[in-house]
């Protein structure tokens, strides 16, 4: 019986399985060989997720906010990741319910369940102290979990690129087009953009046991940081173009945001905004990718993605 063939009697739920980082989560366990969960409120869509891989995970309809629905779904799993993520609040959906709370919920049922590892899907920059809604909820929502699972794992990537993104693939396609690109402030927020195949390689890796640090929080960032301005002008070296750059406001841009909102795909929100003050960079000390024995790939990579999806 080979290494597959063990790894099929370990199961994993992935909730948020559906979703940007989630489903490259679920794709990486399903070719380690788990057998895998993917939670998410429309499991309809998981067919069509993962048609075109070796192995089909299990779509599993559960609802991270509703904890009656968390215990069938993690029944038997060795583990469980949280990939839930919210940018916009609507109705009942709000960070606090979502970042904070249901994140608890679900570290808690995990625990009650004997659950060996749980991982939390965080973000660089999560500050339970900030005045920001959504960067706090982040911050209180580590905070949550840890005292609802004490052994969890932290996973804060920085901004996550991929060639379905909305953030790298959004830059590139408005480079392309625009005279004049408007730029967050002054363009000095240091960024260190991290490609989501190597976070998903990572978590992954984690779940399989590899953490030869014994550490139980992580931060992954890409190979380069740039500042914003230095962002643009790369993407633009690599698209052979040029990019006049128009500094805008932060106030600006919050009052743009806010109109935004309204439409039903935000093409920024708030939450973006206030994210862009501040810099987006893995902190000193903190174990990343490297101690996972992760090489992360730049964005030039990325971008080549992008082209040939467009």
């Amino acid at each position: 019986m080979d290494s597959d063939d063990l790894n099929t009697k370990r199961i994993v739920t992935v909730f948020g399985g559906t979703g940007f980082l989630g489903r490259r989560i679920v794709k990486r366990l399903l070719e380690g060989g788990f057998t895998v969960r993917a939670a998410s409120r429309h499991s309809a869509r998981v067919g069509p997720i993962f048609s075109s891989t070796g192995r089909m995970p299990e779509a599993v309809e559960a609802d991270i906010l509703d904890a009656s629905s968390i215990g069938s779904a993690i029944a038997g799993s060795e583990a469980i990741v949280n990939a839930v993520s919210l940018y916009v609040e609507q109705g009942v959906q709000t960070f606090e319910r979502v970042h904070v709370k249901a994140a608890a919920d679900l570290a808690a049922a995990a625990r009650h369940g004997k659950v060996d590892r749980f991982i939390h899907i965080s973000g660089i920059g999560s500050d339970p102290k900030s005045p920001s809604n959504y960067i706090g909820a982040r911050g209180r929502g580590e905070v949550a979990v840890k005292s609802a699972f004490p052994g969890a794992f932290i996973v804060r990537p920085a901004v996550m690129t991929g060639p379905d993104d909305a953030f790298l693939t959004t830059i590139v396609s408005l480079i392309r087009l625009l005279p004049v690109y408007p730029v967050f402030g002054d363009g000095g927020t240091r960024l260190q953009p991290v490609y989501v195949e190597d976070v998903a390689e990572a978590v992954s890796g984690l779940i399989d046991g590899r953490n030869p640090k014994g550490s139980s929080i992580f931060e992954f960032g890409g190979p380069r940081i740039y500042t914003y301005k230095e962002l643009l002008w790369e993407i633009a070296r690599q698209l052979h173009t040029n990019v006049k750059l128009m500094p805008v406001p932060f106030a600006v841009w919050k009052a743009l945001a806010s109109v935004a909102e309204l439409l039903p795909a935000a093409p920024i929100t708030r939450n973006q905004v206030d994210l862009m003050r501040h810099d987006n960079v893995a902190a000193i000390g903190v174990p990343g990718l490297k101690e996972l024995d992760i090489e992360p790939r730049d964005i030039d990579e990325v971008i080549r993605l992008i082209e040939q999806r467009a």
